[in-house]
């Protein structure tokens, strides 16, 4: 099901109204990032254009859906949907995020956080098993970005995280943007966080733009990358070497070109690292 070529360089996320250029041009770019749910429950033109860019590019699937936090039951109808996709695009990674969507069957337009607790993370760690057991291959699970703590904590986020990916065996996907808003957000050192990560299962990086509201980083992806960002990406470079990294822009997205000018910036920190 998964490809097996190394992914390497510089990513970009997927997005319908750049379809056009990609396909016209072929542009240097090294991957795509799929959104997975964009495509699960679609026909006709997005599969058509999914399917004539993957014959050109390597590229990873990144959703939203598996709400590995809940403790409603896991979602089989929507993994079964996950895994068929899979098996057509044949992504390197799958990935998703820590974080929980659904309560009692309902489902929610927002990623929620979880209290970093020894209770949570072995029922997060088990549901992780299950779906890997189910898509048959290691996920990535990304670390969220927050705006408030648990008082019932009794980790901290990177503690948490680093005993999730080694006790589920999944690996990371490090948004450092997200790192950065939280580290500003909840005053933490975002350095002692990247220290304390296992290298060897950070696969994959997110660099996005965040907003700035009146005492608070709001995590929109809807900006391009901000000097602190691009600072702590240096820091991750050096600290995991050149992992393959995605330019990620979800809201108010701009021309393509405006997307390759910041895709351009990470490639020559790459080179330079």
């Amino acid at each position: 099901m998964i490809c097996p070529a190394a992914l390497q360089g510089v990513g970009v996320g997927l997005r319908s109204c750049h379809y056009q250029n990609i396909l016209t041009d072929l542009p240097p770019v090294s991957w795509f990032e799929i959104l997975s749910d964009n495509y699960l429950n679609t026909e006709g033109l997005p599969l058509y254009y999914l399917e004539q860019i993957r014959q050109h590019y390597p590229v990873t699937l990144h959703g939203v859906g598996m709400s590995l936090g809940s403790t409603d039951p896991l979602n089989f109808d929507y993994l079964a949907k996950l895994k068929q996709l899979a098996n057509w695009v044949e992504p390197v990674y799958i990935s998703d995020h820590l974080a929980w969507i659904s309560i009692g069957g309902y489902y929610l337009n927002e990623l929620l956080p979880l209290p970093y607790t020894k209770e949570v993370l072995d029922h997060v760690t088990e549901r992780i098993k299950q779906v890997q057991d189910y898509l048959g291959t290691q996920i990535l699970i990304e670390n969220p970005a927050s705006y408030f703590t648990f008082t019932n904590s009794t980790l901290s986020e990177e503690e948490f995280i680093k005993a999730l990916v080694e006790s589920a065996d999944c690996y990371l996907l490090l948004d450092v943007n997200n790192l950065y808003v939280n580290a500003s957000n909840h005053g933490f050192n975002p350095l002692n966080y990247l220290d304390i990560m296992p290298k060897n299962r950070v696969k994959q990086i997110h660099l996005a733009g965040y907003e700035k509201r009146d005492n608070y980083l709001f995590d929109t992806h809807g900006h391009q990358i901000h000097p602190p960002v691009w600072q702590l990406y240096q820091e991750a470079l050096n600290r995991f070497g050149n992992i393959p990294t995605l330019i990620e822009w979800d809201t108010d997205i701009p021309p393509w070109e405006v997307v390759m000018t910041e895709a351009k910036k990470a490639e020559k920190l790459m080179v330079n690292n």
